[in-house]
């Protein structure tokens, strides 16, 4: 059966329908209903709702401004709703000031401003260890072991006021996973990591996730939900513009243009000499268009297509000719096409 995603480009998303409620209550760590919240004369949630799942990373993407980090501070109990309910864990009397409240949820936010600069990162993990309850040596082990999960080892007499944004990146991850919480909020934790880095952190959250946690994941970094989020919600300008799966959300505006790496291509005024750019055009017809690009000394060319023409069939007319085509990719991925298609520019 093909899945048919909520996108509100096409009408309003209403995450709190039926057959998203429909999901065990047992299943669901956040419960967000209809939340608004304003800021002086900006509206930056706009009824929003939103189911997130024990087990699961929920991505949660859009632009700057889009509503993404309001939201999040709502959930951790540090910004309250104008309007809308916040059901945290199955119970809607817990209180948002209570110890419970603060033990069920951890949050990594996007600049963190609440680690002691003089002190050291070890030092500050065993603080807040200790905060989180433990004992005096469970918590200098715990501390160490977190600290050398997100890679910061060599940096552990290093004074945190000395660390690199990225630093402070992991060693915010490092303090949310000191005790075990059933919900992780985290904003752009791999914002500033290299690749590497930015890996290991997804692959500490994930371990998480499969010991049953639930995660919010708030990102600019579209790819990398690819393989990593189990579920995806847009936000724009304070709205929610879809929900649903990262596969559903891939399909909601497949690519049409793509690189391709032809043999023996030579320099642009090259192709047209020897009849290549013309036997392209010639072979894809009226399936699309192909024009050479800066990379075209290395032999790439840029094919985009007509709506609804197969890439396999425009690449299988372009090799009838006898060019060969040593590697096709997408200019832009489909993730990055839907983001673009769903989010109305700049005003």
């Amino acid at each position: 059966m093909r899945e048919e995603p909520h996108v509100g480009a096409v009408q309003p998303t209403a995450v709190g329908a039926a057959s998203d409620r429909a999901i065990a209550a047992e299943d669901i760590a956040i419960d967000v209903r209809d939340v608004r919240r304003r800021f002086d004369e900006k509206d930056a949630l706009k009824g929003v709702s939103l189911l997130l799942r024990r087990g699961t990373v929920h991505a949660l993407l859009g632009p700057n401004g889009a509503g993404k980090t309001t939201l999040l501070r709502i959930l951790a109990g540090l910004v309250d709703p104008d309007a809308g309910t916040v059901v945290i864990d199955g119970d809607p009397s817990m209180e948002r000031t209570s110890r419970r409240y603060r033990s069920t949820i951890r949050m990594t936010p996007s600049g963190d401003r609440s680690f002691y600069l003089r002190i050291s990162g070890i030092e500050n993990l065993v603080f807040f260890a200790r905060m989180y309850g433990l004992r005096p040596k469970q918590a200098k082990v715990r501390a160490a072991e977190c600290f050398e999960a997100v890679g910061l080892e060599h940096a552990g007499d290093l004074r945190v006021g000395r660390y690199s944004h990225g630093m402070q990146k992991r060693l915010s991850v490092a303090r949310a996973l000191l005790v075990p919480a059933p919900i992780l909020l985290i904003d752009e934790a791999t914002h500033d990591l290299d690749p590497q880095g930015a890996a290991r952190i997804r692959g500490l959250i994930r371990e998480a996730v499969d010991d049953g946690a639930a995660v919010l994941w708030a990102t600019q970094r579209l790819d990398e939900i690819r393989g990593f989020a189990d579920h995806v919600t847009l936000l724009n300008r304070g709205e929610i513009r879809f929900e649903g799966t990262v596969r559903a959300f891939m399909a909601v505006s497949p690519p049409r243009r793509y690189l391709v790496h032809l043999r023996d291509a030579a320099k642009a005024e090259d192709l047209r000499a020897r009849g290549i750019l013309a036997r392209s055009e010639e072979a894809l017809d009226d399936l699309g268009r192909i024009v050479p690009t800066a990379e075209a000394d290395e032999g790439h060319m840029l094919m985009a297509l007509e709506e609804d023409v197969v890439l396999s069939r425009a690449l299988g007319a372009l090799m009838a000719t006898e060019i060969e085509v040593l590697a096709c990719v997408e200019e832009r991925s489909e993730i990055e096409e839907a983001f673009l298609n769903l989010t109305d520019p700049e005003p």
